[in-house]
């Protein structure tokens, strides 16, 4: 099976659930267990019922390969769990963590380096431990990137980021945002999106949204102009809102000066890099239309509620896998 370099289908949107480390957040966890016949898992107290991690391609990295195959993917780029960012804890404890976390991931995909990278978890609760532990993922152990949540405290055109973002930059290693469900180890968010899963339907989308129109309108990739980041899921509601979002940066007061000339917000947005997992072939087609072939890659959340299957590897995958090689360094 061919490595990364001649993959004709790469998948960037997947996660993976590790077992070495199972409880090397301390009290917060993460841990695994059964209740009544049911696996349930545990982050602080948060508890997601119903999910099988162990026995699934999460966790079986021979499921994984398998899955994989079923459905047409050559090569994977595995990121860590959202709900095992720990951005919200108390910082030696996810320095802790993450260490870990990249340890084992690093060892994984050494076993599979003709099908598997990964992606480093980070403390972005606290930037410099966030760029140590990045310049260590990545020189040390090899991880071809990084992946973060879209919230931790500090918004995302901080300037306390900008020494992290250089960093990235000085490494040559892109960065995936992908969101965290609300009140996981952090702030509870709307209550409103305890119902009907909600936190996952429609607040990740909230959340990819506000990522794009921070890191647009806070100018984050004026000061990093070499800094590549790509967001889950076709950036949310950003494509469909990019005509609202468009005159607000041509029109509010706080825009800044940049953004006020016709079509330059539509310009910045193209600067970002999005995944396909977006479910619909009209959400596609529109994703496709305005951010153009160049800066989308393909992505599943694999082994995930919402996995694409084989005809969604077709009608997603598209002409992608240089992007993805592109993205990543390694055309």
């Amino acid at each position: 099976m061919s490595g990364i370099t001649t993959a004709r289908v790469i998948d960037l949107h997947a996660h993976v659930v590790l077992e070495e480390t199972l409880g090397a957040a301390g009290h917060y966890g993460p841990e695994l267990g059964l209740r009544d016949g049911r696996p349930y898992f545990r982050v602080g107290e948060y508890v997601l019922d119903g999910v099988r991690y162990r026995g699934s391609p999460f966790m079986d990295t021979n499921l994984r390969l398998a899955a994989m195959d079923a459905v047409g993917i050559d090569f994977q780029v595995l990121s860590p769990n959202p709900l095992t960012y720990f951005h919200f804890v108390d910082a030696a404890t996810a320095a802790d963590f993450c260490r870990r976390h990249n340890d084992v991931l690093a060892a994984l995909v050494a076993r599979h380096p003709q099908r598997l990278a990964g992606l480093a978890a980070l403390p972005m609760q606290d930037p410099v431990r966030a760029a140590d532990e990045a310049r260590r993922a990545v020189g040390e152990l090899g991880l071809l990137g990084v992946a973060i949540g879209s919230d931790f405290g500090h918004p995302l055109d901080a300037p306390s980021l900008d020494p992290f973002y250089e960093t990235l930059v000085g490494l040559d290693v892109p960065l995936f945002i992908h969101p965290a469900p609300a009140g996981i180890d952090g702030p509870p968010g709307d209550p409103n999106l305890k119902r009907f899963d909600l936190d996952i339907v429609a607040g990740f989308a909230a959340q990819e949204t506000l990522a794009v129109a921070t890191l647009i309108y806070g100018e984050v990739l004026d000061r990093h102009p070499k800094l590549d980041i790509w967001i889950s899921h076709g950036g949310g509601a950003a494509i469909f809102l990019l005509g609202r979002l468009a005159d607000a940066g041509r029109k509010r007061a706080w825009a800044p000066a940049a953004l006020r000339a016709d079509g330059a917000f539509e310009g910045a947005l193209q600067r970002l890099w999005f995944d396909t997992h977006v479910h619909a072939p009209r959400s596609f087609a529109m994703l496709r239309e305005i951010v153009g072939d160049d800066r989308l890659v393909f992505g599943t959340n694999f082994a995930g509620w919402d996995q694409g299957t084989t005809g969604a590897v077709r009608t997603f995958a598209g002409p992608f896998a240089g992007n993805a090689r592109r993205l990543l360094r390694r055309s």
